[in-house]
């Protein structure tokens, strides 16, 4: 048998060569299937489930036999045993090559197209760009008076108070510009000292971009360096996803997988490149017209992007590679875009708390520094920014992904026709839901007309249909479900109680028991960052409490007050500021002495490192609480009544 096996995904049509014992999923992901792991491959999500297609395919000149692929792990038996749906299916992650196949990946297990906001509001942008544009007219070189190319164009800068050099990369085609345009130049000249562009002189429009790089999705904003117009913006999924959905799963695919810091590097620098492209097609520009761009991200997207192993932030004491502004041109890191483009980045604040905090932080500095005020950045990994009285201290949580839909038994991405609101009528206990990609409520009649179907709950989804559950009863204030309340919703499978959300025989979506713990979980270790920040600063209250981000901005405000997410909040105070690092990023890219402000504003800002506070887990257990739900813990009355009797 060869090592190599010839491995066909269905419905896609795409095709991979496979090595003996790889991974399923490890195929897809090199063949480029959408397929949905949110683990990185540990087995711990259950979202990669896969049938096999036996017999012979002329359609790919294969033949799947049943040997052709390992046996069935006790994982799989087990989840198959509780959820009989899954009978007939494998998991990628634990269903290894033997042989050729024939691969179906079922429309549940498909990474569906995302829906991704991250639209930069408009703002009012200081301009003071980091590039200059000159017109020069050389003068004529004549045997007598006959000085290098550069040395004119310098010149004619010079009589305009412009000091500068020429970029090593301009001079192989200088001469020929010059002969070509008799000698009419336009200069761009980064940072008033280096010549970095040369064109044709007549209009000309040179641009910049901002580009948020979050774990999850990448925005793009494109702006006139010389107007400070935002000219274009988009957005797009993190290909670096199928690696893994959380930070960590990530820095244990490059730990457990030789070269895999470079893939998940390619992945994005990839992705990055491709949007850019994108923008200068549609702005009808060529790619010399961009030349500077700022990036924000997470300290491990950070190094990634940068080509910087994360290995030591996925360990104690998260030692970041390095901290400062960087800057470093679009050559260097091997970009497929103008050579002398200019990629920075904003300082980061410390291992767990990013340039992309850093450019949120400047995003609202003008407000943290006026009064007491709480910035948060709820993701995988909870950034969390306190500033009172001219002091500033932040810290992170490690929330993980269930905000974000992962490690929940129905939960999906914000992808279209993922549940992202749920109101639940106290009274009569009916229930009604909001999916993305429809403007009407389930109960509504064009809900209907729409047709679009639920194919799970997303992060905002899931925070509500919990807060709903405990406002009404469902759950206890320790998180148990009571199953006496709306008892016809209640079921098991296996040895798990769910409560039935939406009725869709056998694609019905549930929320299960172990899915309240996960939010239970994520939801104490974000206010005990909070509070931990909250003694630092002897701070009772806050007169703001900021969400930044994209799944911040799609949170009501009134349902983060009542999960008891942040201590002492209450919905008149919490505000969505939106992409907050976007906007940073964006403010960094257009004025030059915002980035000075940044710089010096990162080395004054405390860093509080939770995991070494003694006070942590405390707070912890005192938020897995849910004080919304008018039913005591039952687990407590019957301790109680064991004690009477």
């Amino acid at each position: 048998m060869s090592n190599k096996q010839q491995i066909c995904f269905t419905p896609s049509g795409l095709k991979r060569k496979g090595k003996n014992g790889e991974t399923l999923l490890k195929v897809a992901q090199d063949a480029g299937v959408a397929l949905r792991s949110l683990c990185g491959g540990y087995g711990q999500c259950h979202q990669c489930w896969v049938e096999v297609s036996e017999g012979k395919h002329s359609k790919f000149g294969v033949e799947c036999k049943p040997e052709n692929v390992s046996g069935v792990t006790t994982l799989e038996r087990q989840l198959i045993a509780d959820n009989p749906i899954y009978k007939g299916k494998r998991l990628a992650c634990q269903t290894c090559v033997k042989g050729d196949l024939v691969i179906d990946v079922p429309e549940e297990s498909q990474e569906h197209k995302a829906y991704i906001s991250k639209k930069n509001a408009k703002q009012d942008y200081s301009l003071s760009s980091a590039i200059s544009i000159f017109n020069c007219n050389l003068e004529e070189s004549t045997l007598d008076k006959n000085p290098s190319a550069t040395e004119n164009l310098l010149l004619q800068l010079k009589k305009q108070g412009v000091n500068a050099k020429v970029d090593f990369n301009l001079l192989g085609d200088l001469q020929g510009l010059i002969s070509k345009t008799k000698g009419e130049l336009t200069v761009a000249v980064r940072d008033n000292n280096e010549v970095v562009a040369i064109y044709p002189q007549g209009e000309l429009q040179v641009i910049g971009a901002a580009i948020d790089i979050g774990s999850t999705t990448l925005a793009l904003y494109v702006y006139d360096l010389q107007n400070g117009r935002l000219n274009y913006e988009s957005s797009a999924m993190n290909p670096q996803i199928r690696y893994g959905e959380d930070l960590m799963s990530r820095v244990s695919y490059v730990m457990m997988n030789k070269g895999g810091e470079n893939k998940l590097t390619q992945a994005v620098r990839n992705k990055v490149t491709e949007m850019l492209h994108n923008a200068c097609e549609i702005l009808e520009l060529q790619l010399d017209k961009l030349l500077e761009i700022v990036v924000v991200g997470n300290p491990i997207m950070h190094h990634i992007f940068f080509g910087i192993s994360p290995v030591e932030l996925g360990q104690a004491p998260f030692t970041v590679a390095t901290r400062g502004w960087l800057d470093v041109d679009a050559q260097k890191l091997g970009l497929d875009l103008y050579p002398n483009t200019r990629i920075s980045s904003l300082p980061l604040i410390a291992g767990h708390v990013g340039a992309d905090t850093a450019a949120a932080y400047l995003s609202q500095m003008d407000i943290m520094h006026s009064q007491t005020t709480l910035l948060v950045d709820i993701g995988t990994n909870a950034e969390i920014m306190l500033a009172k009285e001219g002091k500033v201290y932040a810290t992170s949580s490690p929330t993980g992904p269930a905000f974000e839909g992962a490690e929940i038994s129905s939960g999906v991405r914000a992808t279209y026709g993922a549940i992202e609101r749920v109101r639940i009528d106290k009274e009569t206990l009916n229930i009604r839901y909001k999916v993305i990609g429809c403007d009407f409520w389930s109960d509504e009649p064009n809900f209907e007309l729409a047709n679009i179907k639920p194919i799970g709950i997303c992060g905002s989804g899931i925070i509500e249909a919990i807060v709903s559950f405990a406002e009404t009863g469902i759950i206890d204030q320790s998180g148990l479900f009571v199953d006496s309340i709306a008892s016809d919703r209640f079921s098991k499978s296996g040895n798990t109680v769910r409560f039935l959300l939406v009725d869709q025989g056998e694609q019905s979506i549930f929320i299960e028991q172990v899915d309240i713990r996960s939010i239970q979980l994520a939801k104490a270790a974000l206010s005990a960052g909070v509070s931990i920040l909250m003694d630092y600063l002897h701070c009772t209250n806050f007169d703001q409490i900021l969400l930044a981000g994209a799944f911040g901005a799609h949170l009501d405000a009134r349902y983060v007050a009542l999960l008891d997410i942040i201590p002492t909040s209450t919905e008149d105070k919490i505000i969505s500021v939106g992409n907050a690092a976007g906007i940073g990023a964006s403010a960094a890219l257009l004025d030059v002495n915002k980035r000075k402000n940044i710089i010096d504003a990162v080395e004054n800002v405390v860093k509080i490192e939770t995991a070494t506070e003694s006070k942590f887990q405390q707070y912890f257990v005192d938020a897995m609480k849910f004080s919304v739900s008018p039913t005591k813990s039952q687990k407590a009355n019957k301790n109680r009544r064991r004690r009477k009797l």
